[in-house]
């Protein structure tokens, strides 16, 4: 069950800070529009969204992350997106009042931001610039889209996990002395569900780096690659 808070949570460090497409206004522009925000918080596993739901808001995760899946005709989770701090969904329906196309679960505990399609409408009238952001995120969600299928109907198993340790390095890696440590947003199974391939390809082929040393499983959740550039070879991109 989502809890609802408001701005007071936030204090003198506004939650809006930290998503990329509110990055151009300054303070007092934000305290403005923080009024309209609505906060809610969900535990790991709920649902924030079902699939065919009617939306009337943007949601921006302000903390953790979550998942977009659908369900194939076969029964199977395909797993479209993980969103994380300073994405957001619901753009689909900003002009047209479209249903979600897909189910939203939270990977951990997880806080939004959302907006009324109304309220939001107004603040891209308000400040352009918000609008020009959320183009130029769009345009790379599309191309993430294209690559993805791209990579489902002519990139080999190796090359496709490859891609996905990449992007989870962009996204969730902290770099050290030893290499790049990455924080995995969801389990093997989620991984194969992401990819569109079976779960035991994917143990197998995680079970193959690691004996290569090309990664380390440090825990269940995280891994250490030492060389990047291994990591991109195997991509296909060397």
């Amino acid at each position: 069950m989502a809890v609802h808070y408001n701005c007071a949570k936030c204090n003198d460090r506004l939650c809006m800070h930290k998503v990329p497409i509110f990055s151009t206004l300054d303070k007092d522009d934000l305290r403005k529009i923080m009024g309209l925000i609505n906060h809610h918080k969900y535990k790991k596993g709920e649902t924030l969204v079902f699939d065919g739901d009617p939306m009337d808001s943007v949601v921006i995760i302000n903390e953790g992350s979550v998942k977009a899946y659908k369900i194939t005709a076969d029964g199977r989770e395909q797993i479209l997106y993980v969103f994380s701090e300073g994405d957001f969904f619901g753009e689909q329906n900003l002009f047209s009042g479209q249903a979600s196309t897909y189910s939203v679960e939270a990977l951990q505990a997880v806080k939004t931001c959302n907006l009324s399609r109304k309220q939001f409408q107004e603040l891209l009238y308000r400040f352009p610039e918000i609008a020009v952001k959320i183009i130029d995120e769009l345009g790379n969600r599309m191309t993430r889209l294209e690559n993805a299928l791209q990579t489902i109907g002519v990139r080999n198993v190796d090359n496709r996990i490859g891609g996905i340790l990449l992007e989870f390095a962009e996204k969730y890696g902290t770099k050290n002395e030893i290499g790049t440590i990455i924080h995995l947003p969801f389990s093997r199974e989620g991984i194969a569900n992401y990819l569109g391939v079976a779960r035991e390809t994917v143990s197998r082929k995680f079970s193959q780096l690691e004996n290569e040393g090309v990664i380390h499983s440090l825990n269940n959740k995280e891994i250490l690659i030492p060389d990047m550039g291994k990591i991109e070879a195997i991509a296909g991109f060397h």
